[in-house]
This record gives structure tokens, sequence and C-alpha cells, in this order.
């Protein structure tokens, strides 16, 4: 009995190890068929099919990592989505950008630090005669020479010759690229000038004959009026003399007008030609004191030259005395106030100094920056005659002495105009 109890309950064993068995290879199974079920979808969404999902199952563990899953791939989508909404937005904005680069008449290059062209515009391919990605690695230099040969970083406003268009007029500008990486690398941007050029000359050569032609008849008449004044077709009048002083005075303004406009004409055609004379400044500044004292005094205004250590400069001595004249007008036509203008001399390292100072209205800081430009006249402000040439002029011709004028003002208080003259 013991003995069958005993096979009976080892069978019994057998067959329940039997069944657990059985069914742990069944669970087995269903692990390895979701596994391959979540294999297949990673791999779908790693070869970028988002559209993939797992099966609902109602196995509770399974189920969770199921949804987290496909939640997952749900999520990647809409990213994938937004991303190609991005894409092909800035695909847009950067042909809408390129379609504008490439329509505007000034010509655009990037180089590297080498001067090796990364990219141009059409404009550049045809002012250069290649096409653009035919230069694409060349050197920028196979192509254009500039003017002064100075490095090509520092080019501002510089004049260049290309080699393919050698009839035509360029202007480049330098602007370094700021980037997150450690190249090199500039914008080049290039602009036919011919076109300005030539207005240019063209407006310079109609003032140039306009006002020689001006000038002959405004000479005749200062000429009759001097021989009014002097009684030579008879006797004037009190009333007479008045008017024909008056009529002197204008006629005179209008002859320094037209030979400042003619002495800039000049200098742009053949720059300023200089004859050097060794010069005591006492005696030269006092001299023009007293010829433009009674300008001044029309205007009660009284010139003050105060003379110091004479001082001998080498210098040409009738542009230097436009240069002055051309200072102390100035600053007769800009004071408001009936008070003096001083002229005085000085010594600097390296440079002898004629200041002429007015304690007018002054100039403001805007104006200072602009004051020596061509054709930028203060007066206009003021409805006061004046060409804008003056300071201009000036500038150049004590620039061809090697020196320089400076502005100092302060408004409603004075200004300063001061010449600096090498030693």
């Amino acid at each position: 009995m013991l003995w069958f109890i005993f096979n009976f309950g080892i069978l019994l064993v057998f067959i329940l190890l039997f069944l657990v068995t059985r069914q742990t290879n069944k669970r087995w199974l269903k692990v390895n068929d979701y596994l391959g079920m979540v294999t297949n979808t990673v791999n779908s969404v790693r070869y970028g099919n988002l559209t993939t999902k797992l099966d609902e199952i109602n196995y509770l563990p399974y189920k969770n990592l199921t949804e987290s899953i496909n939640r997952m791939v749900e999520t990647l989508n809409d990213r994938e989505k937004m991303i190609d909404e991005y894409q092909t937005e800035l695909m847009r904005q950067n042909k809408l950008l390129e379609s504008v680069i490439n329509s505007l008449s000034d010509g655009i290059l990037i180089i590297n630090d080498k001067n090796i062209i990364l990219r141009v515009t059409p404009q550049v391919s045809d002012w250069f005669g290649v096409k653009g990605r035919e230069l694409t690695g060349k050197n920028i230099f196979d192509y254009i020479q500039i003017v002064d040969d100075i490095p090509i970083e520092k080019v501002k406003n510089q004049e260049i010759f290309i080699k393919h268009t050698p009839t035509n007029n360029f202007l480049m500008n330098s602007i370094k690229l700021s980037l997150d990486d450690d190249k090199k690398r500039y914008v080049i941007l290039i602009k036919d000038i011919t076109t300005e050029k030539e207005v240019e000359t063209l407006k310079e050569d109609f003032v140039a004959t306009l006002t020689h032609d001006l000038k002959v008849p405004i000479v005749a008449e200062s000429n009759i009026i001097n021989f009014l004044l002097e009684g030579k077709f008879g006797k004037i009048n009190e009333k007479q003399q008045v008017a024909l002083l008056n009529m002197k005075n204008s006629n005179q303004e209008l002859v320094e007008l037209v030979q400042i406009i003619l002495e800039t004409y000049k200098i742009q055609e053949k720059g300023v030609r200089l004859y050097k004379e060794n010069i005591m400044l006492n005696k030269f500044l006092s001299d023009i004191a007293e010829q433009t004292r009674p300008i001044a005094s029309n205007s009660g205004i009284d010139i003050v030259f105060t003379p110091s250590r004479d001082i001998k400069v080498t210098a040409d001595p009738m542009q230097l005395e436009r240069v002055v004249k051309n200072l102390i007008s100035n600053a007769i036509l800009h004071s408001n106030t009936k008070d003096k203008i001083d002229i005085t001399t000085g010594e600097i390292p390296g440079f002898t100094t004629i200041s002429v100072i007015d304690y007018g209205q002054g100039i403001s800081p805007k104006d200072i920056k602009l004051i020596f430009n061509k054709y930028y006249s203060a007066s206009k402000k003021f409805r006061k005659i004046g060409t804008g040439l003056g300071l201009y002029l000036s500038e150049q011709i004590i620039k061809s002495h090697g020196g320089e004028i400076t502005v100092e003002s302060e408004e409603n208080k004075r200004t300063e105009f001061c010449i600096k003259l090498p030693l």
C-alpha cells in the first residue's frame, strides 16, 4: 500500500511539473512574440516609419509598455512633422533671400582669409566673365586689382579695377563675417559707379564752364563800379556813392563765390599747385587783418590779431592767404554778436598753428562732422549765401602743405578753427 502511494505521489509530481513547464513555455512564447513585435516596431521607427504601432494587449505589464511605446512613436511623428514644416519654411526663406541678393545691382562675394572665393552672386560672374561655379575656389586677385594695393580685409570705399570689365569704375568694401567657428571669412561688396562718375564729371564740367563764363561779366561789372566810384563818368552824389558801394560789396561776394568754385574744380583736375616761400607770420597775418577789417566793421565786428613770437613758415602765400581769409569770412558770417574775431599764432610739437576764433553762434557736434564735406554749408540754415566749398577747398590746400585744419566749438559761445602747418 505504501509503495503504491509513493509511486502515485511521484507520478503526480511529474504531472504537475509537466503542466507547469507547459504553462511557462506558453508564457515565454508570448514574451518572445511580444519582444519580436517591439523589435519590428523599433526597426520601423529607426528607418523612418512613424506610423507603425504595437497592437493592444490585455496583459497589464505588457499593456502599459505598449501604450508608452505607442505614445513615444506618436510624439516622434509629431516632431518630425514640425521639423518638416520648419525645413520647408527655412528653404522658402532661403530662396527668397537668395533671390533678393541675386537681384541686387551690387555684386557680393564671400572669401576666406586666403582670398579664395567661396560664393558669388550672378552680377559678379558677369563682371568677372566667369560662371559662378567656376569662380568657386579661385583667388579673387586673379580677377581684380586694388588701386592702392592695400590688404583686402581693410578695404573701405576703395576703387578697384576689374580685368574683364576695364572700362567701368568700381567701388569695393570688405566686411568681416562674425560666425561661431574660428575660420576667417569676409563679405566683399562691389558697386559699379561708372554712371555716377560720368554724372559727376558732367556736373563738374558744367559748373566749371558756367562759372568761368560768369566770371567775365562779373569782373567787368566790378570795373564799371570802380570807374563810377572814381568819378570817371562824372561826379556822383552821396546817395549814389552809398548805392555803388553796396553794389561793389555784393559784386565782390559774387567774384569770391565764382573763384572758389573754379579753384575747387582745378584742384580736382590737377591737384593743388604750390609755390612755396618763407613767410614771416606776424606781418603776413597783420596785412590780412587790415584787409578784412573793413568787411568785418560793416557787421559791427572787430578783427584783432595778437602777435606772438614771429614765426617763419614755408608755404604758398597766395593759397595760405585764401585759407585764412576764408576762415575770417566764415567767422564774420556766423557771428551773431558784435564781439571781436581773434587771430592768434602758436607752436605745438612739429607744427606751427594759426587760429581764427569767433564768439558767435558756434557749431553743433553734428555739423562739425560735416563742415569739411564738399557742398555742405551751414549757411543754408540761416539763409545766408554759401556754396559749401570754402572749407572743403581750405582743407585741401592745407593738406597739400602736409598740415591739417581742426575745429573746436561750443554752441553760442565760441568757435576756433586751427590751421596746423608742419615746421
